[in-house]
C-alpha cells in the first residue's frame, strides 16, 4: 500500500471512528475536554502505527485499546496530582457547570466508584454494545475476565443506584 493510499485509509478510519473513541474517553474519564484530548492523541498513536493497525483483527478494537491506556494513564496521573494538591490546600467540593440530571449525575458517580478495568468492561459492554469478545480485545484481556469485571461492575452499580437503576441503564445500552 502505497502512502498515499494508508493515509487515505486512516483519514477513512478517523471519520468513521473519531466521535466513538472521544465517546468512550468521556465515559471512561468523565472529563469533555481530556476525552476530545485522549482521543486526538489516540488517533496520533494510531497513526504512528497504522501499518500494524491495519493487520488487527479489527482496527477499531486496536483504537478502543489505546483510548483505554490512555484514560487509564490519565486517570492514575490525576489521581498522583490531586493527591499532591490536597497536601497544600485544603480539599473543595467540585461544581458542575450546566443543568444536569440528577440521573446521569448519579450514574457518573456510581461508575465514577467503579475500578478502571470494571468500568471500562461495563462502559464498552452496555454503553458501546460491544461483544465480550470485541470488549476483550479492546482492553487485552481475556473474554473470561470480561465476563466476570462486567458481571462484578454491574452488581456494584445495582448496590449503588438500586436494582430497577441499574436495570434500566443496561436495557437502554442494549437497544
Amino acid at each position: 500500500m502505497t502512502e498515499a493510499e494508508a493515509a487515505a485509509d486512516f483519514h477513512a478510519f478517523f471519520e468513521r471512528h473519531h466521535a466513538e473513541l472521544s465517546r468512550l474517553a468521556y465515559l471512561l474519564t468523565g472529563e469533555t475536554d481530556a476525552a476530545d484530548d485522549l482521543a486526538a492523541d489516540a488517533m496520533v498513536a494510531l497513526w504512528h502505527r497504522w501499518d500494524r493497525a491495519r493487520r488487527a483483527d479489527s482496527t477499531a478494537a486496536y483504537a478502543r485499546g489505546i483510548v483505554a491506556n490512555l484514560a487509564r494513564s490519565r486517570i492514575r496521573s490525576t489521581v498522583r496530582e490531586r493527591r499532591r494538591v490536597l497536601l497544600f490546600w485544603s480539599h473543595r467540593a467540585e461544581r458542575t457547570d450546566g443543568p444536569d440530571l440528577a440521573a446521569v449525575m448519579d450514574v457518573r458517580a456510581a461508575l465514577d466508584t467503579l475500578p478502571f478495568r470494571k468500568r471500562a468492561c461495563v462502559v464498552l459492554r452496555y454503553a458501546f454494545d460491544l461483544s465480550e469478545k470485541d470488549t476483550a480485545a479492546a482492553l487485552g484481556i481475556s473474554v473470561g475476565t470480561v465476563k466476570s469485571q462486567t458481571s462484578k461492575g454491574t452488581a456494584e452499580l445495582q448496590r449503588l443506584l438500586g436494582t430497577r437503576a441499574a436495570d434500566d441503564l443496561v436495557a437502554r445500552g442494549s437497544r
